[in-house]
């Protein structure tokens, strides 16, 4: 098995990800964006999931002139999709490409920098209905076209943060540590029973916008880009991770 404490430097080949369908929410900047370039790159068909179509139609523009294969744009605001939302894109994802291979649970917003004795409640519900609640239903809703693939990977987004108690990181911070207990449900679930695998992976921190907004007073060139810790992504969602399932893991 790979080494996995030193996944940054996992370097796959170039048709790593090739004949595999793989979906990206958040897929319109930052790490998403970063993540479905890469995938693509890897020879994957991209399924790019976001709520701003005009981000979605740039990131599709740059695979296909890149030479990616023909990514696909499903718009989608996951702070108010319903069920039937999760069903109609379970739907065409299983009618238009078969399989899925991979999903990346990359979306998720900050909220308030406060403490939670201050915190807004309408905004702890919406962190928390986006940063987890939608992981679930998403993972559920895709569960059929998850179990049609040979072997099929699911990433949650892991941070810091949610794996340690930190003052002022209000819901973000409560929902990460929900996303760990999430994906370990998930996965023993699916542990001798499934094709299905499921992890945590914490991108550390990385050059994004959530990064800028958490930490103003940082200077952002002193971390990685996205760009640069893709190799944890690339490692788990391709077949040489077959067999890790339920791991806490870092992505630098």
């Amino acid at each position: 098995m790979h080494n996995l404490s030193e996944l940054i430097n996992y370097k796959p080949s170039a048709d790593a990800l090739a004949g595999r369908n793989i979906l990206v929410t958040g897929a319109g900047d930052g790490i998403g964006r970063a993540a479905a370039l890469s995938f693509a790159q890897h020879g994957a068909t991209v399924i790019l999931l976001g709520r701003t179509e005009a981000k979605l139609e740039a990131v599709y523009d740059e695979i296909e002139s890149k030479g990616g294969a023909q990514p696909v744009i499903a718009t989608l605001d996951l702070d108010t999709a319903t069920h039937q939302d999760y069903q109609n894109l379970n739907a065409e994802i299983s009618q238009n490409l078969g399989a899925l291979h991979g999903l990346l649970h990359n979306a998720g917003i900050l909220g308030e920098m406060k403490p939670l004795a201050q915190y807004n409640e309408d905004t702890f519900a919406r962190v928390m209905n986006i940063n987890l609640t939608s992981n679930f239903l998403l993972t559920k809703a895709l569960l059929p076209s998850l179990e049609q693939a040979d072997d099929a990977s699911i990433i949650f987004t892991a941070s810091g943060v949610g794996r340690k108690g930190r003052a002022y990181w209000g819901s973000y911070g409560v929902s990460k540590f929900a996303i760990e207990g999430l994906m370990q449900t998930w996965a023993d679930e699916f542990e001798g029973s499934s094709n299905i695998r499921a992890n945590s992976l914490n991108p550390g921190a990385t050059q994004t916008a959530m990064r800028r907004q958490a930490y103003p007073g940082e200077t952002p060139s002193n971390n990685p880009t996205a760009e640069e810790i893709m190799g944890a992504y690339l490692f788990l969602m391709g077949a040489e991770s077959i067999g890790v399932n339920g791991q806490p893991l870092n992505a630098q």
